[in-house]
């Protein structure tokens, strides 16, 4: 679990999947009421509330991310305007859940982007884009660019040349430099 201070009254954490699975949780269990999944939101409130120093009471805005290949991107935010009307031992949260189903690498070097073209292309993935931010490249897959594949083995041959990213796509596409916009694996293979 990573943690994040945005402002005074926001902060983010950052959960992979064998996070979810050391607490017993799969993501499915994320769209169930289920006692666990309180207990895992209380438990990360009050411990990001230790290690960041954020007094957490009264309403709580929790917006849950769900990133294909990569885990859960949690936005946490104090609501000072309804925290009035409740009593300070009292914490509220308002969760809205939201599931992307983009896929995201984060690569170091373009020489590993290469090298997993060459094995998407085989599989028949023409598809893709590619960024360049902050010294990384990074490979956006869409639904269309793997539609008919098996998603869990796309993901885990991506993963063998890269890092799943928890940067969106909205963000590479506002901060990253687009490299290539569409048939990333294509121009790849043809080019190199």
């Amino acid at each position: 679990m990573r943690l994040e201070r945005l402002s005074g009254d926001q902060f983010k954490i950052f959960l992979t999947f064998d996070d979810l699975i050391e607490r017993g949780l799969t993501k499915e269990d994320l769209w169930h009421d289920l006692p666990r999944v309180h207990q895992l939101f209380h438990d990360m409130m009050y411990e990001a509330s230790d290690e960041l120093g954020i007094e957490l009471e009264g309403v709580l805005l929790v917006q849950v991310h769900l990133l294909q290949a990569q885990g859960m991107l949690i936005i946490v935010t104090r609501n000072k305007q309804i925290e009035d009307d409740y009593d300070d031992e009292f914490v509220e949260m308002q969760v809205t859940l939201d599931e992307s189903r983009e896929l995201i690498f984060l690569f170091k070097d373009f020489e590993n982007i290469i090298q997993l073209c060459s094995h998407l292309h085989e599989l028949g993935i023409i598809g893709g884009a590619i960024y360049h931010m902050n010294n990384l490249y990074y490979m956006e897959m869409k639904d269309l660019d793997v539609a008919g594949q098996n998603r869990e083995h796309i993901i885990a041959i991506m993963s063998e040349f890269g890092s799943p990213s928890v940067v969106t796509s909205h963000r590479l596409m506002e901060y990253g430099i687009q490299i290539m916009e569409k048939e990333a694996t294509k121009k790849i293979v043809e080019y190199f």
